[in-house]
């Protein structure tokens, strides 16, 4: 699994799209990256900070050849996070939180 914002793996984001007001999920975003290509990049979640109210979008672009997930964590406009440490938190808290819901599913009430 690639980590948020192009940090880790071979590829590198650039961030460029023609996206008009806020995010939504399933909502795909095409992403160029610094070798050229164009990835489509879901949103697959929306987490809101409780201490400053601010909203981020996750998207994820699903490699179907290797199997491998890549994350990006932008802002509700879809622009990339400039701190990678806040974006990581937010990936690291949306994949608990992504976790704990497919646990949830599995049980019967």
């Amino acid at each position: 699994m690639g980590s948020n914002n192009g940090e880790s793996g071979s590829q590198e984001h650039v961030h460029e799209h023609d996206h008009e007001g806020p995010l939504e999920l399933r909502e795909v975003l095409m992403i160029a990256t610094h070798d050229g290509k164009e990835l489509p990049f879901e949103v697959v979640g929306t987490l809101e900070d409780p201490d400053d109210g601010s909203t981020y979008a996750v998207l994820m672009f699903e490699d179907e050849a290797s199997d491998e997930q890549e994350f990006i964590v932008t802002d509700m406009d879809g622009h990339m996070l400039e701190d990678e440490s806040l974006a990581q938190d937010i990936l690291d808290e949306f994949l608990l939180f992504a976790e704990e819901a497919g646990e949830g599913e599995g049980s019967t009430n």
